[in-house]
């Protein structure tokens, strides 16, 4: 007999997104293995047709909340939504913050296994209060399931006793890996949403010494260009616009074809003032997987993402010299670590995760 499971989402394909991402294959992994799904989130197209075209073909069923323009709505909404399914289910999954402060308020009416699933921001809110909230609501879960070390580190002070660690996953679908490709002129690329918790800004500051070391070098930047104007004043102001391209939110396809161009992968994250930080950084593996190294900043997430000195290494986002020795440490031994990123990549397929939460769904409290 199925488990009945409820995924209560702050976000979902085939919007981008880490934690829609992340939602999706927990979803398709737990329908294969013996429950039955429901996700809630919400609609974030203007016409809703992109989503309703992708729902289409999932194995389990996507409730969407039409997104008001006073949220205050959309929130009610998708609490009267989540009231009605969990009625029927057995288990609660919670990923990204309001999910979590709806978890801990259906937890109060129904006693279910409640699940929550933290990536870094949503417990890191610049609001005290709002902090506090979230805090009181993860102390009502049976179980929490950070994304990396990281991660778990932030809710360390509530000094729980039920907090696991699971990477997330990726679907590897077995790609072209073309090992040498490092031309004298390298490409760098860095793919997510252009803000400053990815850090492109650190890697367009860092391109003045790149470039002495490394004149025809490019750096690629894909992803939803939220800050891209501000970027591309940076490289105007450094000197460096012939050095930089943006391509902006891109297809799957046109992402891999774009990988497989550059030679390392760079994701010079950090955390700003409003609580904003790098959980785990998924789209290293995805590059890794492709025979892509990469190099990542430390003190965040992507210190789980990285072996540092066989799939990449891990640097002060800040420090330019350091990057530039790093930089040539790769491309001089660029075989030995493009064999090694595909490899590292292979501990995070979803087939592997999936089995994670499944142990930690099933154990008895």
């Amino acid at each position: 007999m199925m488990t009945k499971a409820v995924i209560l989402a702050s976000e979902f394909p085939p919007q981008p997104g880490g934690i829609g991402n992340h939602a999706f294959h927990l979803a398709k992994g737990l329908q294969a293995n013996g429950y039955q799904i429901q996700v809630v989130c919400d609609t974030r197209s203007a016409s809703a047709g992109e989503e309703r075209d992708f729902d289409k073909g999932l194995p389990f069923e996507v409730i969407r909340i039409p997104r008001k323009k006073i949220i205050f709505l959309s929130y009610l909404n998708r609490i009267f939504v989540a009231f009605s399914l969990v009625r029927k289910c057995e288990v609660v999954i919670s990923s990204g913050k309001f999910s979590i402060w709806l978890g801990a308020f259906l937890n109060v009416f129904y006693k279910r296994r409640f699940v929550a699933v933290i990536h870094g921001s949503e417990v890191k809110l610049p609001n005290a209060i709002l902090r506090k909230f979230t805090d009181w609501s993860l102390k009502s879960f049976d179980k929490v399931i950070a994304v990396s070390n990281y991660t778990k580190s932030l809710i360390s002070h509530l000094n729980l006793n039920n907090v696991f660690v699971v990477p997330n996953g990726f679907e590897i679908k077995n790609p072209e890996v073309i090992v040498e490709k490092v031309k004298p002129a390298p490409v760098f690329i860095t793919i997510g949403n252009v803000t400053k918790r990815k850090g492109q800004h650190n890697m367009i500051r860092a391109l003045p010494t790149i470039l002495r070391k490394y004149p025809d070098a490019k750096y690629h930047i894909v992803g939803i260009p939220t800050e891209q104007a501000k970027l591309e004043r940076l490289t105007l102001k450094l000197g460096v616009e012939s050095s930089v391209v943006f391509f902006g939110r891109v297809s799957e396809d046109l992402k891999i074809e774009l990988l497989q161009q550059a030679d390392i992968f760079v994701m010079l994250s950090e955390s700003t003032k409003k609580g904003d930080v790098e959980g785990f950084g998924i789209a290293i593996l995805e590059a890794n997987a492709l025979g892509i190294p990469a190099i990542g900043s430390k003190g965040c997430g992507i210190e789980d993402a990285i072996s540092d000195g066989f799939s990449g290494k891990l640097v002060d986002n800040k420090a330019p010299e350091e990057l530039l020795g790093i930089l040539k440490e790769i491309l001089d031994n660029y075989e030995g670590y493009s064999k090694q990123a595909k490899i590292w990549s292979e501990n995070f397929s979803w087939d592997g995760i999936i089995n994670r939460y499944l142990d930690i769904l099933e154990m008895k409290d």
